[in-house]
């Protein structure tokens, strides 16, 4: 694990032991801190057992604490946490500022942070992979793969790369990213922010934690982003502020797990990052085309007598689907779930690429009043019966894609079980078309299919 001796003496409370919280609370006592821990499972505390002081936070007095670590799922604009720890003049943070506060401390190395509403992910995979390619030591973290001091660290030269929520940008005051990139920004988790202004504003401290001469990149597909990227540039020198443009970046035909427009933009900027970071073409090229993209997210699972299956569980919401839309030309399209909105606006540039549609969970009703007028609907219901439904009809050439622009919780735990059960649906249904659905993703009895 990463942990450092400046710990050693200071008081902390660690709140909520899931991996960050973990991670966290293993650091600092390594790191000789006095630690006071708590989590509502019994489980997880008792871990700490005689090594911790083992006591909810708010029940205590923090005067005298350096800090108060949460994890990013505590809601700071609800959680008591926040007031209780202000009226002692205790900061709260999560582990990337217990990181930023021991980078001194560890061998040479750079950071790279990687921020947006969509695309975070896929962007900060392809960003490792192309460090690695490059022959540079790098570790992947943050929202991202284990929690950042869970690993060990990394040795002279080498590069952390960082997925960044807004949630733990809340909770990180001094990070300091040698590379700070923005995606995108479109409204999204507002129940934590004063609007859209609030969350955007969370998204835009990532560059206020910058030094002038660091690096700031910043995608270019829409206004807000632009602006964030007009505010740094004005108090930075140009060639520390980097728009790529997607456009110049020829040969995405040959990077099979970077398809869609959504993808070009990615890539654009993951390539702006490497060049910051001195990579040349000659290694970033090849490795756009190496790259194997991350489960769930535009992930290529079989092709099998010319259809592709694609299961895209990740995109929750209509806006992240609509690039999925737009990275094939014919596409049977399952969609559904808990929905985010009312509307499918966002998709509908894309509707002349879907062959056919096949609405599932609670969305399905409204989904197919909507996509009625505008493709032929199957009301599938459950997952099982849309992919069944789906391989039936598709043909030489089409892509079967689940891209739900929901999310998963009405069937599902979370995108990640959704998108599993879809790829264990289409390896039964491609060994037996009669087969029965996996266990856990069975077909409900359902009304006949609405076409229309």
């Amino acid at each position: 694990m990463i942990t450092s001796s400046r710990f050693a003496g200071q008081r902390y409370a660690v709140l909520g032991l899931a991996r960050s919280g973990l991670a966290s609370a293993e650091s600092l006592l390594a790191g000789g801190a006095e630690v006071t821990v708590w989590d509502s499972r019994e489980e997880p505390r008792a871990a700490f057992e005689g090594r911790a002081t083992i006591v909810d936070p708010l029940t205590i007095d923090l005067t005298g604490f350096a800090g108060v670590v949460v994890s990013p799922g505590v809601p700071l604009n609800r959680h008591p946490i926040t007031a209780h720890a202000a009226a002692h003049g205790v900061p709260v943070i999560g582990d990337i500022e217990l990181f930023a506060a021991i980078r001194p401390e560890l061998p040479p190395h750079r950071v790279v942070g990687i921020t947006g509403t969509n695309g975070k992910s896929t962007t900060t995979a392809l960003v490792h992979h192309i460090c690695r390619e490059a022959g540079f030591p790098a570790r992947m973290g943050g929202n991202i793969g284990l929690p950042v001091l869970g690993e060990e660290a990394l040795p002279a030269g080498g590069v952390y790369v960082l997925e960044l929520s807004s949630y733990q940008i809340d909770l990180t005051y001094s990070l300091e990213a040698d590379v700070a990139a923005l995606i995108n920004i479109s409204p999204d988790h507002l129940d934590r922010y004063d609007g859209f202004a609030g969350y955007a504003a969370s998204k835009a401290r990532l560059f206020a934690m910058q030094r002038p001469d660091q690096h700031a990149v910043f995608g270019t597909g829409d206004a807000d982003t632009g602006a964030i990227a007009d505010a740094v540039a004005h108090v930075r020198e140009a060639r520390f502020v980097h728009r790529p443009d997607p456009a110049l970046l020829s040969g995405q035909a040959d990077w099979p797990s970077l398809q869609g427009p959504h993808n070009l933009q990615n890539a654009a900027i993951a390539v702006a990052i490497a060049e910051a970071l001195g990579i040349a073409e000659a290694v970033w090229r090849p490795a756009l085309a190496s790259f194997v993209g991350l489960p769930h997210r535009m992930e290529r699972v079989v092709e099998v007598d010319g259809v592709l299956f694609v299961n895209d569980s990740k995109a929750t919401n209509p806006a992240s689907t609509a690039p999925a839309l737009a990275a094939y030309p014919r596409i049977h399209w399952i969609c559904g779930g808990v929905p985010k909105g009312d509307d499918l606006d966002d998709c509908a540039p894309w509707f002349d690429h879907v062959v056919e549609a096949y609405t599932i969970g609670e969305a399905g009703p409204r989904f197919a009043e909507i996509l009625r007028d505008h493709v032929p609907v199957r009301r599938s219901e459950m997952l099982c019966d849309a992919v069944r439904d789906a391989m039936a009809a598709a043909k030489p050439g089409d892509v079967v894609m689940l891209s739900p622009a929901c999310a998963s919780f009405d069937q599902f735990r979370d995108f990640e079980a959704r998108g599993d059960a879809f790829r264990e649906i289409v390896a039964a249904l491609i060994a037996d078309r009669d087969a029965p659905c996996p266990d856990g993703t069975g077909a409900a009895s359902r009304p006949p299919s609405a076409r229309s």
